[in-house]
């Protein structure tokens, strides 16, 4: 059964097919077993790019983002463009910095994977929800869609479904379902946490390894909130591809968040020895 990275890039201000790039590279560099890559897309992607893709794909149908500036209304489509059976999706702005074959022993037994718990540069579990009124106040589930699992089987096509309806009509779905608090701007981490409620699957889709290193600055643990992480912390990528973030070497799935952090060095360290 093929499995494989999946990533889902449409540029706008960012430029997020280079992000994917980097993504993919961390990718080939970390994991011997699976470090097969998908990007989907509708922009160009540079020939230089190209090697750390093992299949580029035409985002389906019509492009449903394409007056958004960060580009999440066509994300619904991931499981219609994937080429795997399953598939780990993860937002651009991420890199891997260690391992993660060994998810696809526990994931092989699921339909969903959502992560739902993150943790801080520090490795502590987030219990701040700072960024999360909307789910506190609501008591929805805490659903992070940043990196998710899905296999392609019904169970999997119907959360993907309630995501496209949710998506297409949120405001609605915000009025209706989210009293307190409401969102007034369209969140995928909203919708997957509606879909999973609806379908009542918290206790399935939320038994999950998946996990990721969360910089928001809100959420370090600091007194003071910062414009920026970088703002707080120095981080160091290494030529051998880790990072240091405040003295704490950095593992697994790191979401960076900030575009500005993924310079021009870093993505030469990723391409350094490439094979």
């Amino acid at each position: 059964m093929s499995k494989g990275h999946v990533f889902l890039a449409q540029n706008s201000d960012v430029d997020y097919v280079t992000q994917a790039y980097a993504l993919a590279l961390s990718i080939k560099h970390n994991n011997l077993i699976n470090n097969q890559t998908c990007l989907i897309t509708n922009n160009t992607v540079p020939h230089e790019y190209r090697h750390a893709f093992d299949h580029v794909v035409d985002i389906p149908w019509k492009d449903n983002a394409k007056d958004s500036k960060w580009k999440i209304e066509n994300r619904w489509k991931i499981i219609n463009a994937s080429p795997f059976k399953e598939s780990i999706v993860y937002d651009t702005d991420i890199l891997l910095l260690s391992s993660n074959d060994h998810w696809w022993d526990f994931l092989k037994n699921t339909d969903v994977s959502l992560t739902a718990n993150v943790v801080d540069y520090k490795g502590r579990i987030i219990q701040n929800d700072f960024y999360r009124k909307t789910f506190t106040a609501n008591n929805l589930p805490n659903v992070y869609v940043g990196v998710h699992y899905f296999k392609k089987n019904k169970r999997a096509f119907e959360f993907y479904k309630w995501l496209e309806v949710i998506t297409k009509n949120y405001e609605d779905f915000y009025t209706e379902f989210l009293p307190k608090h409401k969102q007034k701007f369209c969140s995928m981490d909203i919708n997957a946490a509606l879909a999973v409620k609806f379908m009542q699957a918290e206790g399935e889709f939320l038994n999950s390894p998946i996990t990721f290193t969360h910089m928001k600055p809100a959420i370090q643990g600091w007194n003071t909130i910062p414009s920026s992480w970088k703002n707080v912390v120095g981080s160091y990528f290494n030529k051998d591809k880790s990072l240091i973030v405040g003295n704490f070497l950095q593992l697994g799935v790191f979401h960076y968040t900030e575009d500005v952090f993924l310079t021009k060095d870093i993505i030469e360290i990723l391409e350094n020895n490439y094979e």
